[in-house]
């Protein structure tokens, strides 16, 4: 591995601090080297607040050394005022001399004005190092503006007989405690969990984040036809929750009811996700609701638990094609990760 790209690792480390807290926002992290001697660090901490480049500047101590040093950013500065001012416009006023990038932003109101804004005032620009673990970091991200749609992950646990829960609908519980609590882990990191409208009846789920620290994410529920009680957890608008529908729209604290089409309904749903800026989302509804995202095509990643227990009979889990990135044991539970065919990697 090259000094450079050593480098842009240590910004992508630097840009995962921000996960669970930048969306919908890109994660990013900068470094600010000169004559081989990092100067600062710094990365995007909270939406709306100060972007990487601008909290590595605030991190040297004596800003006179900033005059000809070089930054590593994993994403293209932002050319454009958003909530904050510029980060390009402040890397010209420092002086500096290079600028090292992962990823182009795609960001309609950034894509490629940022490089160009510091080319033409002199400053060396030198893109694509890791330009693939730069996207894998900010798959959300990327998937959202090129898509204008969530990057949407299916999550389930099943038994070593391949069903997701017993014939009436009895799930609690598969994987064991450790599996349960990285789930929580994973939804302090996501924009919104979906579930149908059997998991919510028969589970009753909270789906908010108590096994981990982080924010809860937004709360999507199908229910066709209204007919879950009010008194569920996940209508206790504690937490901001959507339930789409069929029937109506109607605004509560906390909560919206969407009504949408019944024949375009999951093809409605995912870009009314987007217009909420909702960049993440994570399905942990039963096999019908999976099965209609598989269906539908709209997934990218898929988080499958495979426990030691047998039911023997039950519902099936979703039938699905992937590509396996990983696998690893959790205690005696095993997780794969699988990505969709046409996003397979090359290799």
């Amino acid at each position: 591995m090259t000094p450079e790209e050593l480098l842009m690792q240590r910004a992508f480390e630097l840009a995962r601090l921000g996960i669970g807290s930048v969306s919908p926002n890109p994660r990013v992290g900068c470094v600010i080297v000169k004559d081989g001697i990092v100067l600062g660090e710094g990365w995007h901490q909270t939406y709306g607040q100060a972007h990487a480049e601008i909290n590595a500047i605030a991190n040297v101590k004596n800003k006179s050394l900033l005059a000809g040093s070089t930054v590593y950013v994993n994403l293209e500065p932002c050319s454009h005022t958003g909530k904050t001012p510029p980060c390009a416009d402040q890397l010209i006023a420092h002086r500096i001399k290079k600028v090292v990038i992962a990823n182009l932003d795609t960001n309609p109101l950034v894509s490629g004005g940022g490089v160009k804004t510091l080319r033409e005032a002199g400053i060396e620009v030198v893109t694509g190092i890791l330009e693939s673990e730069g996207r894998a970091l900010n798959k959300r991200f990327f998937t959202f503006q090129e898509q204008q749609r969530p990057y949407i992950i299916l999550k389930w646990a099943q038994t070593a007989d391949g069903f997701i829960a017993r014939s009436n609908y009895e799930s609690k519980w598969i994987s064991n405690e450790f599996s349960r609590q990285l789930v929580h882990k994973w939804r302090s990191e996501e924009d919104a969990i979906l579930i149908g409208t059997k998991t919510a009846a028969h589970d009753n789920p909270k789906l908010t984040v108590r096994d981990w620290s982080g924010r809860n994410p937004v709360r999507i529920v199908i229910d066709r036809f209204l007919r879950l009680p009010e008194t569920l957890n996940v209508f206790d608008q504690s937490v901001k929750t959507i339930c789409y529908n069929l029937l109506k729209h109607e605004e509560h604290p906390n909560l919206s009811l969407i009504r949408l089409e019944e024949q375009d309904f999951i093809s409605m749903l995912v870009p009314h996700l987007a217009k909420e800026k909702i960049q993440s989302v994570m399905i942990e509804g039963g096999s019908l609701t999976l099965s209609l995202f598989i269906n539908a095509g709209l997934w990218d990643e898929a988080r499958v638990f495979s426990s030691s227990r047998s039911f023997h009979t039950g519902i099936a889990a979703p039938a699905f094609q992937g590509y396996q990135m990983s696998e690893e044991a959790i205690q005696n539970d095993i997780l794969k990760i699988f990505q969709r065919e046409n996003l397979k990697p090359n290799h």
